[in-house]
């Protein structure tokens, strides 16, 4: 099997993703199992909060008339007492109530204690350090929107409206199949020569983990068309499929000419370096990515492909990446047609040096780099010296 016309990263991506189709589905769930969870519904508050007057300060109620003229030389005077009422006052501690004859709380800091007398050096205005019912949130105010991912302060916003659980969309699940001969299962038993152990599936679980996924890692198949077709037909229940292995142009690489013969294959050859052999599919409606066997190749495409679909799939918001500014200490080439992603690792007062920059093989060059300088296609490289975007690997 050959390469189809060599496709364009952007252009690829972009066709792959406008044929991915969130999925449907929800789930409800204790509000503490919701952090990064995406909102299937709107949320409306069922109750006013503060559903009480409370005191936003240590100090005591007031009435805030009394206090007039009150001063650093001329304080006003008040009784403590057991109901508000002209030059009578009550201590009251943060978030506790205030009596509906009070409408100030003048702070601890502000005041003088002597036995029941209290003297207070602040002139307040009505509603100082008060919080009015309802002030934080109105009974029937849109909360939370649908398609929200709900982060923790989000979380205490539903606990503090008395919600204990709520109702968020299903996780897509992602069957994840690394292919190749030379596999060996990790903890059987030492690779011989010409054999290695699986990694890329692990890897690639772990990520769908970290992405929003549900990752259903399968054993490993062997180099057999029928087997892959087997395996891939076995997973039906998945949302999204990523098969590791078997892309390029060897006698062994089956996997693209299967996922066509079950589905369409929209593109098997990518303008992205490393990762070229990827391929892009579906089967059933649902998208297959084929990241190359070679470790550093099937991470980019991960990144660049199964990470945005498995985004959408999720309902997940759009995010920028996590990116820093660094100046290049050795130049780095580029690839005339194809985005070039090129490891470095970030240094103090923000350096960045390239670490191998060729090589899809070589795993140990992720781990010890921070993030990826993208060359585009139309670059030949970029020199030493010259400030980059570093987008960081998670």
């Amino acid at each position: 099997m050959m390469f189809r016309k060599r496709a364009n990263a952007d252009e690829a991506k972009d066709f792959f993703l406008r044929a991915v189709r969130p999925i449907d589905g929800t789930e409800v769930l204790p509000i503490g199992y919701c952090d990064g969870r995406i909102t299937a519904d709107d949320v409306n508050a069922g109750v006013d909060v503060p559903h009480y007057r409370r005191a936003a300060m240590d100090g005591f109620a007031v009435r805030a008339f009394d206090t007039m003229g009150a001063g650093t030389n001329s304080p006003a005077l008040f009784k403590l007492g057991k109901k508000i009422e002209k030059g009578v006052c009550m201590r009251v501690h943060t978030g506790s109530s205030v009596p509906d004859a009070a409408d100030a709380v003048v702070m601890l800091e502000d005041t003088v204690v002597h036995g029941d007398t209290v003297e207070v050096f602040s002139q307040l205005h009505p509603l100082k350090n008060v919080g009015e019912i309802g002030e934080d949130i109105r009974k029937g105010e849109l909360i939370i929107t649908k398609g929200r991912m709900l982060r923790p302060c989000d979380i205490a916003v539903l606990a503090s409206l008395g919600i204990e659980k709520t109702k968020v969309m299903r996780k897509p699940i992602v069957a994840i199949i690394p292919t190749g001969e030379e596999l060996v299962p990790r903890g059987t038993r030492v690779p011989g020569e010409g054999e290695v152990y699986e990694t890329n599936g692990l890897m690639a679980s772990l990520y769908v983990r970290k992405w929003g996924g549900i990752p259903r890692l399968l054993d490993i198949v062997t180099d057999d068309p029928e087997k892959i077709k087997e395996t891939i037909q076995r997973v039906s229940e998945a949302d999204m499929i990523i098969i590791s292995g078997g892309t390029s142009v060897g006698k062994r690489d089956y996997v693209p000419a299967v996922v066509e013969s079950l589905g369409t294959l929209q593109v098997h050859g990518v303008g992205i370096s490393p990762g070229k052999p990827t391929a892009l599919g579906f089967v059933n409606n649902k998208p297959v990515v084929c990241m190359p066997g070679y470790p550093v190749a099937g991470i980019v495409a991960l990144y660049f492909f199964a990470r945005p679909a498995l985004r959408k799939l999720a309902h997940i918001p759009d995010e920028p990446e996590r990116v820093v500014r660094a100046v290049l200490t050795e130049k780095i080439p580029g690839r005339t047609g194809f985005k070039t992603f090129a490891r470095v690792k970030l240094e103090p007062v923000l350096k960045a040096v390239p670490l191998a920059t060729s090589g899809a093989g070589i795993l140990s060059s992720v781990s010890k780099a921070d993030g990826f300088v993208i060359i585009p296609e139309n670059v030949e490289g970029i020199s030493k010296g010259v400030e980059v975007d570093v987008v960081f690997i998670e």
